[in-house]
Parts: structure tokens; sequence; C-alpha cells
């Protein structure tokens, strides 16, 4: 016999989920405009970027709490192994930036917003309920 959550609601989980998700895409939605403002010549810019990094990181890491409540309390892993790649992408970027390997740092930003947009789409799409199991 399987359990079926008969509510189609999303659970305060989720939502909390969602809200890291959409503050950690808007706070890496900056990084592209700190690095673009200090490579026209502002390299004060430079501050921003690298106390971005540090915003953007710890939501990552964050996020990855929340998604591991998730998949506990909901029975949803995807968002964890989601939140597993962006945080392990942006851990490898905030030290490639750190080093100054600008040719990694450079794609990888771009590779890693974009798959943050990707989850976070998915984040809000597809329904936190909690999962059906067999009994």
């Amino acid at each position: 016999m399987a359990f079926v959550d008969s509510t189609t609601k999303t659970r305060p989980a989720g939502w909390v989920l969602r809200a890291v998700a959409a503050g950690h895409v808007v706070a890496i939605a900056g990084q592209p405009v700190f690095a673009g403002v200090y490579l026209s010549g502002d390299y004060d810019a430079l501050r921003l970027h690298a106390t971005g990094a540090d915003v953007v990181t710890s939501l990552a890491y964050l996020q990855l709490v929340v998604a591991v409540v998730v998949w506990v309390r909901l029975r949803r892993a995807w968002p964890f192994f989601a939140t597993t790649a962006v945080a392990a992408a942006e851990t490898v970027q905030y030290f490639a930036g750190l080093d100054g390997a600008l040719w990694l740092h450079l794609p990888l930003g771009v590779l890693t917003v974009a798959g943050l947009v990707v989850l976070v789409a998915a984040v809000w799409r597809r329904p936190l309920t909690r999962a059906a199991i067999d009994a």
C-alpha cells in the first residue's frame, strides 16, 4: 500500500527552499555586474565582487542545508543533488577567483549562473510536497 499525500500544497520546507534559492539567484546576478564594473576600470568594484562572492557562497551552503531538510522531510532528493552541483561549482569558482585563474573563473561563472537559474526555475515549477512512499 502506498501513502499518497492528499494535499498538493507546498510544505513549509519547500517554501524555505524557494526563498533561499530566490535570494541566492538574486545575489549571484550581481556578480557579473560587479565584475563588469571592475573590468571597465573601477577598481573599487573588485571589493564589491569579493563581498558578493562571500554572500553567494554562503547562500549556496545555506541552500544545501535546506535541501537536506527537504530531502528528509519531503522525501525529495533532487533539490539536494542539484544544489550540491551548484555549490561545488561555486566553491571551485570562489577559489579560482582568489587565485586569479580567470581562464577558469569567467567561464565557470557563466555556467554557474545559468545552472542556478535553471535550478531556481525547477524549484518554483515542480511541486515540493511530500513524496509518496511504499508501505
